[in-house]
């Protein structure tokens, strides 16, 4: 097993960052050849998922997330705390703060348009976030 963690910044509600290309370098690096890699956000307000990271369907998720969690509505933890992001926490448990990828041969077993992404979805305007990556081998019995 191999892990790692890996040191994000982000720029406000609604950045959206493409991790595939680190974790593919850090698959290629622990010459895992059949396995499973797990990306995991630290943090309640930010998420991982797999998108085509493409402008248009980016703009699509972001809209399709205000929908669900709008910005004009009233949070509990808003009344609660005074800081702003209810919708921030609602958006990332929808989506979820980890996400696993089969290794087969040797690299991410995603589609072709398919890439990892983080969502920061909280509401401050900057954020260093954490993210783990785990990496196991299948091993045979």
């Amino acid at each position: 097993m191999f892990q790692t963690t890996i040191t994000i910044d982000t720029y406000g509600e609604g950045d959206i960052i493409n991790l595939t290309p680190a974790v593919e370098d850090l698959v290629r690096k622990s010459d895992v050849y059949t396995g499973l890699v797990t990306i995991f956000t630290v943090g309640s307000t930010a998420a991982v998922t797999t998108i085509e990271y493409e402008p248009g369907v980016l703009a699509d998720l972001r809209r399709s997330l205000s929908v669900c969690a709008p910005d004009d509505a009233a949070y509990a933890h808003d009344r609660a705390w005074g800081d702003g992001n209810g919708r921030s926490h609602v958006k990332a448990a929808l989506v979820g703060p980890s996400l696993s990828v089969p290794i087969v041969g040797g690299a991410l077993a995603c589609g072709t348009w398919q890439q990892i992404v983080l969502l920061e979805l909280d509401v401050r305007e900057t954020r260093r976030r954490s993210v783990i990556i785990t990496i196991m081998s299948a091993q045979a019995c």
